[in-house]
């Protein structure tokens, strides 16, 4: 089995960008969950403030929440508000061990979203982070504070890059995130 940490290190440490061997990390990272642990992949933006900083320190947050175990993250990109406004969006995307349900991760990842002052004064309104579980194993979802997979991933480069960093071969329900990407030519995605 791969160690999801990859060069990371142990369990609960993140390889985020900047750190050294972050291409190594990516590419060890396997697929594979320990016996009654999930895979979950979350998106990461932000466009108020230290956008940068807000994104490693969610990522720390992330770490070190209980039942989480394994956090793998893609570079950082840039990216232009898609029905938003406000400056441009730094976003990542994580892979994530974890013993959480999906509706537990969801509590744990708003909680993070508070900590950075998130706050909801309307629907896409810029913000200081905005996460979102993405994937959670195969599960398929849809009740009122939850849809997965997230109904819109498969249309934003913004999400796809990053999972293309992560995991080109990665599959959702429209195809591979790659060849997802390649239809979102002309959304505006730079990695930092």
């Amino acid at each position: 089995m791969a160690d999801e940490a990859g060069p990371a290190g142990q369990a609960g440490q993140a390889k985020t960008p900047g750190d050294p061997g972050l291409d190594e990390a990516i590419a060890a990272g396997g697929q594979q969950t320990p016996e009654g642990a999930h895979m979950a992949w979350i998106g990461l933006g932000a466009n108020l403030g230290d956008a940068i900083a807000t994104l490693q320190a969610a990522v720390r947050d992330l770490t070190q929440a209980d039942g989480v175990s394994a956090v793998t993250v893609s570079r950082f990109f840039r990216t232009a508000p898609i029905d938003s406004s406000g400056p441009p969006y730094i976003n990542a995307a994580a892979r994530v061990i974890t013993t959480l349900s999906p509706l537990a991760l969801l509590d744990t990842l708003q909680r993070i979203e508070n900590t950075h002052g998130r706050e909801r004064p309307y629907r896409n309104a810029p913000r200081t982070l905005d996460l979102d579980l993405l994937l959670f194993d195969d599960v398929v979802l849809d009740t009122p504070r939850l849809v997965i997979p997230h109904p819109r991933m498969h249309e934003r480069a913004f999400v796809l890059a990053p999972l293309t960093d992560l995991d080109p071969a990665l599959r959702l329900p429209q195809g591979d995130v790659a060849s997802l990407l390649r239809q979102c030519a002309a959304q505006d995605v730079e990695a930092i």
